[in-house]
Order: structure tokens, then C-alpha cells, then sequence
């Protein structure tokens, strides 16, 4: 599957409670209850799976929407200062699993929490324990036959076939979240502030793996975390005004083994003797990122109806991008600017709930190589060690449609809901030692159906949530000239998987499905 070719232009509900607990969920940049407040940044469609889907929502059912809708469960990924809604303590469990199709990969997640409020105080705690394990990769076994002669073999081919068995720490990998909040309210002014810590003990981002297909072993190591600052302003003709400040960090290192055949050198007229020779490669992931949030919700004059506006500005700094196998640059730090502006609206009629949302996305990324040595350019002009070898201007156009409705019969809540991003952007690269620009434009998109369903029971509260990812998978590139293929197939990626194609981008589907039952008892 060709993606796109290159050298072309460019009403609180009973639960509500809990929310509080989920606020400043470790790691949201990447969390998808929580890209309200932060923008994502892929330029390849690889399935990086619902690792970061840690604990309940109701509108995640709904398709996510959340710009005109209130989430009793999933606003406080958003704000720590929703947090103020508290009004009794709650004990939560939300086990969660996710596969993705072909083999590519898998997650199980135990999270819990609890929450604590007083007159004018609310705090609360989380703590969740994650297996993830990674994509299962073929292998190759080398096949001679023939007679040796003079200096080689009469022929050598490869076998396709699995890999040999992977070592326990590689075949499933652990991961610790831990998650704190303290916030007070002005019961008088209608005002609220929270504040949120979250850390995590990396062994693995889900993703990473696919785009090292060709590796024999991947090691993960690192560390994410997360401090935002909320303020929020309920009116009571039901007006309400979020404000959101984070600071976000991503550091992780892969060290990443490769298998070369090498010919042990041999005396005159014997045949030379193949050995296997392992290759080790240090890529470090870092990313920081600044954010700010603006949100504001109305309800209209009659009927039901609400609706909603929200601004969203990210500055992202990349100071390490890993090497990825379908970039063909190495070393790539960078920054870009993001942007989310978002209008929502919601209706809410008896029984019924309905809400549809759309976000635009513009984003503008650049990034670089740092030439280490002193060099000359094709045409002759002198290049000075620490100057850019190559730059990347990314422009996107990206966008965000999702819609959902619910609906309450007895005991029983039912939702249903779609999300749909469109992601596209236009590269210009230009390499400043072969003097040549090179023009690419890629773009896919993402379907996410999801459906759910909630029982309020007599002491506890269960909410059920299934979701289909598609459009993603294990991307690659194809060659379109012999130039592209001499300049060999490095890469680069970071949290965000910001890295540029070294050539028209393939993709082998596969799906992500996710399960979650979240448990709550005041």
C-alpha cells in the first residue's frame, strides 16, 4: 500500500467524582483522552496502539468528543482544576488491554486510584502497572549450496523464516505510572485551581519497535514527565472558562542491535569464512514541550442545546531524534510551533446526549542535521563542522472530526461514537553537501469507531469501552531514483514521531482494538 508519492507540491453524572483522580495523567502529549491541551505530531502512519488509554471516560465511547460536551469521567486529563467537582471520596480500578493485527504488538494495564476531598480542598492519588509487549519480527537464516570456489560460493540466498526466540526482557517490558493532585476552590467567585505532578519509568514506548523492522533487538530505557497548572470558571447561567499551562518531558534511549555478515579474511586460494558480527546503535528520544489552553463552554437560549470553542498553542523542542531504518538523514534535533483550534457543539434532550466536534490542526516543524567534521559541498563551498547538513521544513494541514451520542435506559447507559483524523503535510528538504532540494507530500487517515456501555449499580458504577483503530500499521519507504537509493536508509523519530521520509511511504495495515472495564465505588 502506497500512502502518496513524492516530487509532488506541496449535567454531572454519579461518577463525576472520579474524574478528579485521573488529572494530569502522565504523559498526555501522547494520551488520546487528553490532545485537547497538546497537538500530535506523525509524519508516518505507524500503530503506536492505546499505551497511554489508562483510565475511564464516558465520551471516549462517544467518539472523544468533549469540545461543547462535558466529560464526568474525562475532563480532569484535561485540567486539574475540574478536580473541584469533588464531593465524596472514590476508589477506581480501570484494567485495560489492547492487540494490534499482524502481530505487531500488545498492552495490559492494571491502573488505581483514589480521591480525597474536603470543604474547600480536593487532592488525589494514581498508580498503574503496564505489560507491553512488542511486535514480533522475521528473521532470516543464510542458505549456501555448491562447491566452494576461489574466493566466494557458487551461490548464497536467504530463507525467510521466524525470528530466533527473544529474550524475556525484550518480550515484555514494564512500565510504572504514578500521578498526584491538590487543587482549592473559591466556593463564592465560582473559581477553581489545581495543580498536577505525573512521572513514569519508561521500559518501552509502544511504536518504537516497528520502525526498527529490521533490527534483532531493541532496548528501551527512560522516563516521562508531566507538571500543569489549571484555573477554572463556572458561572451560573452554566458558562464555563478553562485555562491551562503545562510543561511536559520525554527522555529515552534505544539501544538497537544489528546482525552483519562479514567474510574473515583467509590465506590466497581458500575459501573466506562467513561470520556474523553484532552492531549496536544509541538513539536518544527527547522531546520538551511548553503548552498552553484556553476552553470555553455556553449553552444556548432553548432547546437543549450548548456549544463550545476551545485554542490550543504547543512550542516543542527536539533536542534528540532518534535514527530511525526509513530516514535518510541522521542526527535530526528540531522545534515546531502547533496549533488546535477547535468548535464543538452538544445537545442534550431527555434521555439522550449528542455531540460533534472539529479541530484544525496547522503545524509547522522544522528540523536538522549538524555536519560533525569539516566538509565541502558538491559545488565546492566549504561547510563548517557543527553547520546543517540537511534541513526539513514539515507544513501540516491536519484535522480532527469526531461525533458520538448516548443513551440512558434504566440502569444502563449505551454510547456509540466515530473519530476521524485526516493527517497531511508537505516536506521540503534540502541538502546543503549535495546542493539538492527534494519535495515530498504524504497523507492518511485514522478511523476510530468506539462503542460503550455503563451500569449504574446500587454502591458501584461499571463502565465498558471498545475502540478500533485503522489506518496505521508498519510503515516503510520505496525508492523512486538511484540518487535516493546511494543515500543509504537512516532515520528519525521522537515521542512524536516526527522524522522525514527518505522516500515515498508504504504501509502494511494493521488495526488496533482496545478493551477497557473501569470499575468505581464511592
Amino acid at each position: 500500500m502506497t500512502l502518496r508519492g513524492c516530487n509532488r507540491r506541496h449535567g454531572q453524572g454519579p461518577f463525576g467524582l472520579l474524574s478528579a483522580v485521573l488529572a494530569g495523567l502522565l504523559l498526555l502529549t501522547l494520551t488520546p483522552g487528553a490532545r485537547a491541551q497538546t497537538v500530535p505530531l506523525k509524519t508516518v502512519p505507524v500503530a503506536t496502539g492505546d499505551q497511554f488509554l489508562l483510565f475511564p471516560s464516558e465520551n471516549l465511547a462517544m467518539g472523544s468528543v468533549g469540545v461543547a460536551l462535558p466529560d464526568t469521567l474525562g475532563d480532569p486529563f484535561r485540567s486539574p482544576a475540574t478536580g473541584s467537582r469533588i464531593r465524596e471520596s472514590v476508589f477506581f480500578a480501570s484494567p485495560t488491554f489492547y492487540g494490534i493485527s499482524g502481530r505487531n504488538g500488545s498492552g495490559r494495564s492494571l491502573p488505581v486510584g483514589a480521591l480525597f476531598a474536603s470543604r474547600d480542598w480536593f487532592a488525589g492519588a494514581a498508580f498503574a502497572l503496564q505489560e507491553l509487549k512488542g511486535a514480533e519480527r522475521d528473521g532470516g537464516w543464510p542458505m549456501w549450496w555448491g562447491t566452494p570456489r576461489m574466493g566466494g560460493l557458487d551461490a548464497v540466498a536467504w530463507w525467510p523464516g521466524p525470528a530466533p526466540g527473544q529474550d524475556l526482557s525484550e518480550a515484555s517490558t514494564r512500565n510504572l505510572y504514578a500521578f498526584g493532585l491538590l487543587g482549592y476552590r473559591f466556593p463564592q467567585r465560582g473559581i477553581s485551581v489545581g495543580v498536577s505532578a505525573s512521572y513514569a519509568d519508561l521500559g518501552a514506548v509502544d511504536g518504537v519497535d516497528l520502525l526498527y523492522a529490521q533490527s534483532q533487538r531493541i532496548e528501551q530505557s527512560g522516563h516521562a514527565s508531566d507538571l500543569r497548572v489549571g484555573l477554572l470558571k463556572e458561572w451560573q447561567n452554566g458558562r464555563t472558562l478553562e485555562l491551562l499551562l503545562l510543561r511536559s518531558r520525554l527522555r529515552m534511549r534505544h539501544d538497537v542491535s544489528y546482525l552483519n555478515l562479514i567474510w574473515e579474511p583467509v590465506p590466497p586460494d581458500t575459501f573466506p569464512v562467513p561470520r556474523w558480527q553484532t552492531r549496536v546503535e544509541e538513539n536518544l528520544d527527547h522531546t520538551d514541550t511548553w503548552g498552553a489552553h484556553a476552553a470555553f463552554r455556553r449553552p444556548l437560549a432553548a432547546g437543549g442545546w450548548s456549544l463550545g470553542w476551545s485554542l490550543t498553542a504547543n512550542r516543542k523542542d527536539h533536542p534528540k531524534i532518534p535514527n530511525y531504518e526509513i530516514q535518510n538523514i541522521p542526527r535530526d534535533p528540531g522545534d515546531t510551533w502547533a496549533w488546535g483550534l477547535g468548535v464543538g457543539v452538544a445537545k442534550t434532550e431527555g434521555p439522550a446526549r449528542f455531540a460533534a466536534d472539529l479541530i484544525l490542526e496547522p503545524i509547522q516543524s522544522h528540523t536538522w542535521a549538524d555536519l560533525p567534521f569539516d566538509t565541502v559541498s558538491a559545488m565546492g563551498d566549504a561547510i563548517k563542522a557543527g553547520d546543517m547538513t540537511v534541513e526539513n521544513d514539515f507544513a501540516f494541514t491536519n484535522a480532527l472530526v469526531r461525533a458520538g451520542g448516548s443513551w440512558e435506559y434504566g440502569l444502563a447507559t449505551f454510547r456509540a461514537g466515530l473519530q476521524i483524523r485526516s493527517i497531511s503535510y508537505e516536506l521540503d528538504q534540502f541538502d546543503h553537501i549535495q546542493v539538492r532540494r527534494r519535495k515530498q507530500s504524504e497523507d492518511w487517515m485514522e478511523w476510530t469507531p468506539s462503542a460503550g456501555v455503563s451500569l449504574a449499580l446500587q454502591g458501584v458504577g461499571l463502565h465498558y469501552l471498545i475502540r478500533t483503530t485503522t489506518g496505521t500499521g508498519r510503515p516503510g519507504t520505496r525508492w523512486t531514483d538511484a540518487r535516493m537509493a546511494e543515500s543509504g536508509a537512516f532515520a528519525l523519530t521522537a515521542a512524536d514521531f516526527i522524522l522525514a521520509p527518505s522516500g515515498p511511504l508504504t504501509l502494511q495495515d494493521a488495526r488496533v482494538t482496545t478493551h477497557q472495564l473501569a470499575v468505581v465505588v464511592p
